[in-house]
């Protein structure tokens, strides 16, 4: 079998693994700059006197996120920095070979047999979701070829990316580009 190279999005950012959303949480707040402020609006007195808003930028991408809903800044760290691995897996693409990709030793794990049960919530859903991305774009948006690297059904795929509205968008922007029928939602 001849090599074919991975497909290549331009409308992505494309970078050289591993993938930022997959980073431990001390080596991708390493490549990160993180501001706090203050902001108005519901919420008391609190949140209008002490700095409890998150604004955290990937450097590398310039891709941010920000967090001002909580009264403590912690816990809008904690948001944002999950926003802003979300926003990471949904527009940047590490590259992957289209025909033998290896899949992650966190895929692995998660994986049950050809189902990959996650909930969108959980810490592990944003490294999930751009193994799952990078695979489906390197194969050209062929969501079922992809889902047999993965060893997942095609609707198990199907509904892992549905769950984050802005990567099952791009995903179907992607394949109506290419003259692909949109996925089901």
């Amino acid at each position: 079998m001849a090599y074919r190279p991975p497909y290549i999005d331009e409308r992505s950012i494309t970078i050289e693994g591993p993938h930022p959303a997959s980073l431990e949480t001390a080596e991708f707040l390493a490549q990160c700059e993180i501001t706090t402020g203050r902001v108005s609006g519901p919420g008391g007195q609190h949140r209008n006197r002490v700095d409890t808003a998150v604004r955290i930028r990937h450097m590398p991408t310039e891709i941010e996120a920000t967090a001002t809903e909580r009264r403590s800044q912690a816990q809008n760290r904690h948001v944002g920095i999950f926003r802003l691995r979300l926003k990471l897996a949904c527009k940047v693409r590490t590259i992957t070979n289209r025909d033998r990709h290896q899949v992650s030793e966190l895929w692995a794990r998660r994986r049950q047999g050809e189902k990959m049960p996650v909930n969108p919530e959980h810490e592990d859903y944003p490294a999930l979701l751009a193994e799952a991305l990078d695979v489906v774009v390197a194969r050209r948006y062929d969501v079922a070829g992809a889902a047999g690297l993965l060893g997942i059904t095609m609707s198990q795929l199907t509904r892992l990316i549905r769950h984050e509205r802005h990567a099952f968008a791009r995903i179907n922007e992607g394949r109506e580009a290419i003259g692909l029928t949109k996925l089901k939602s």
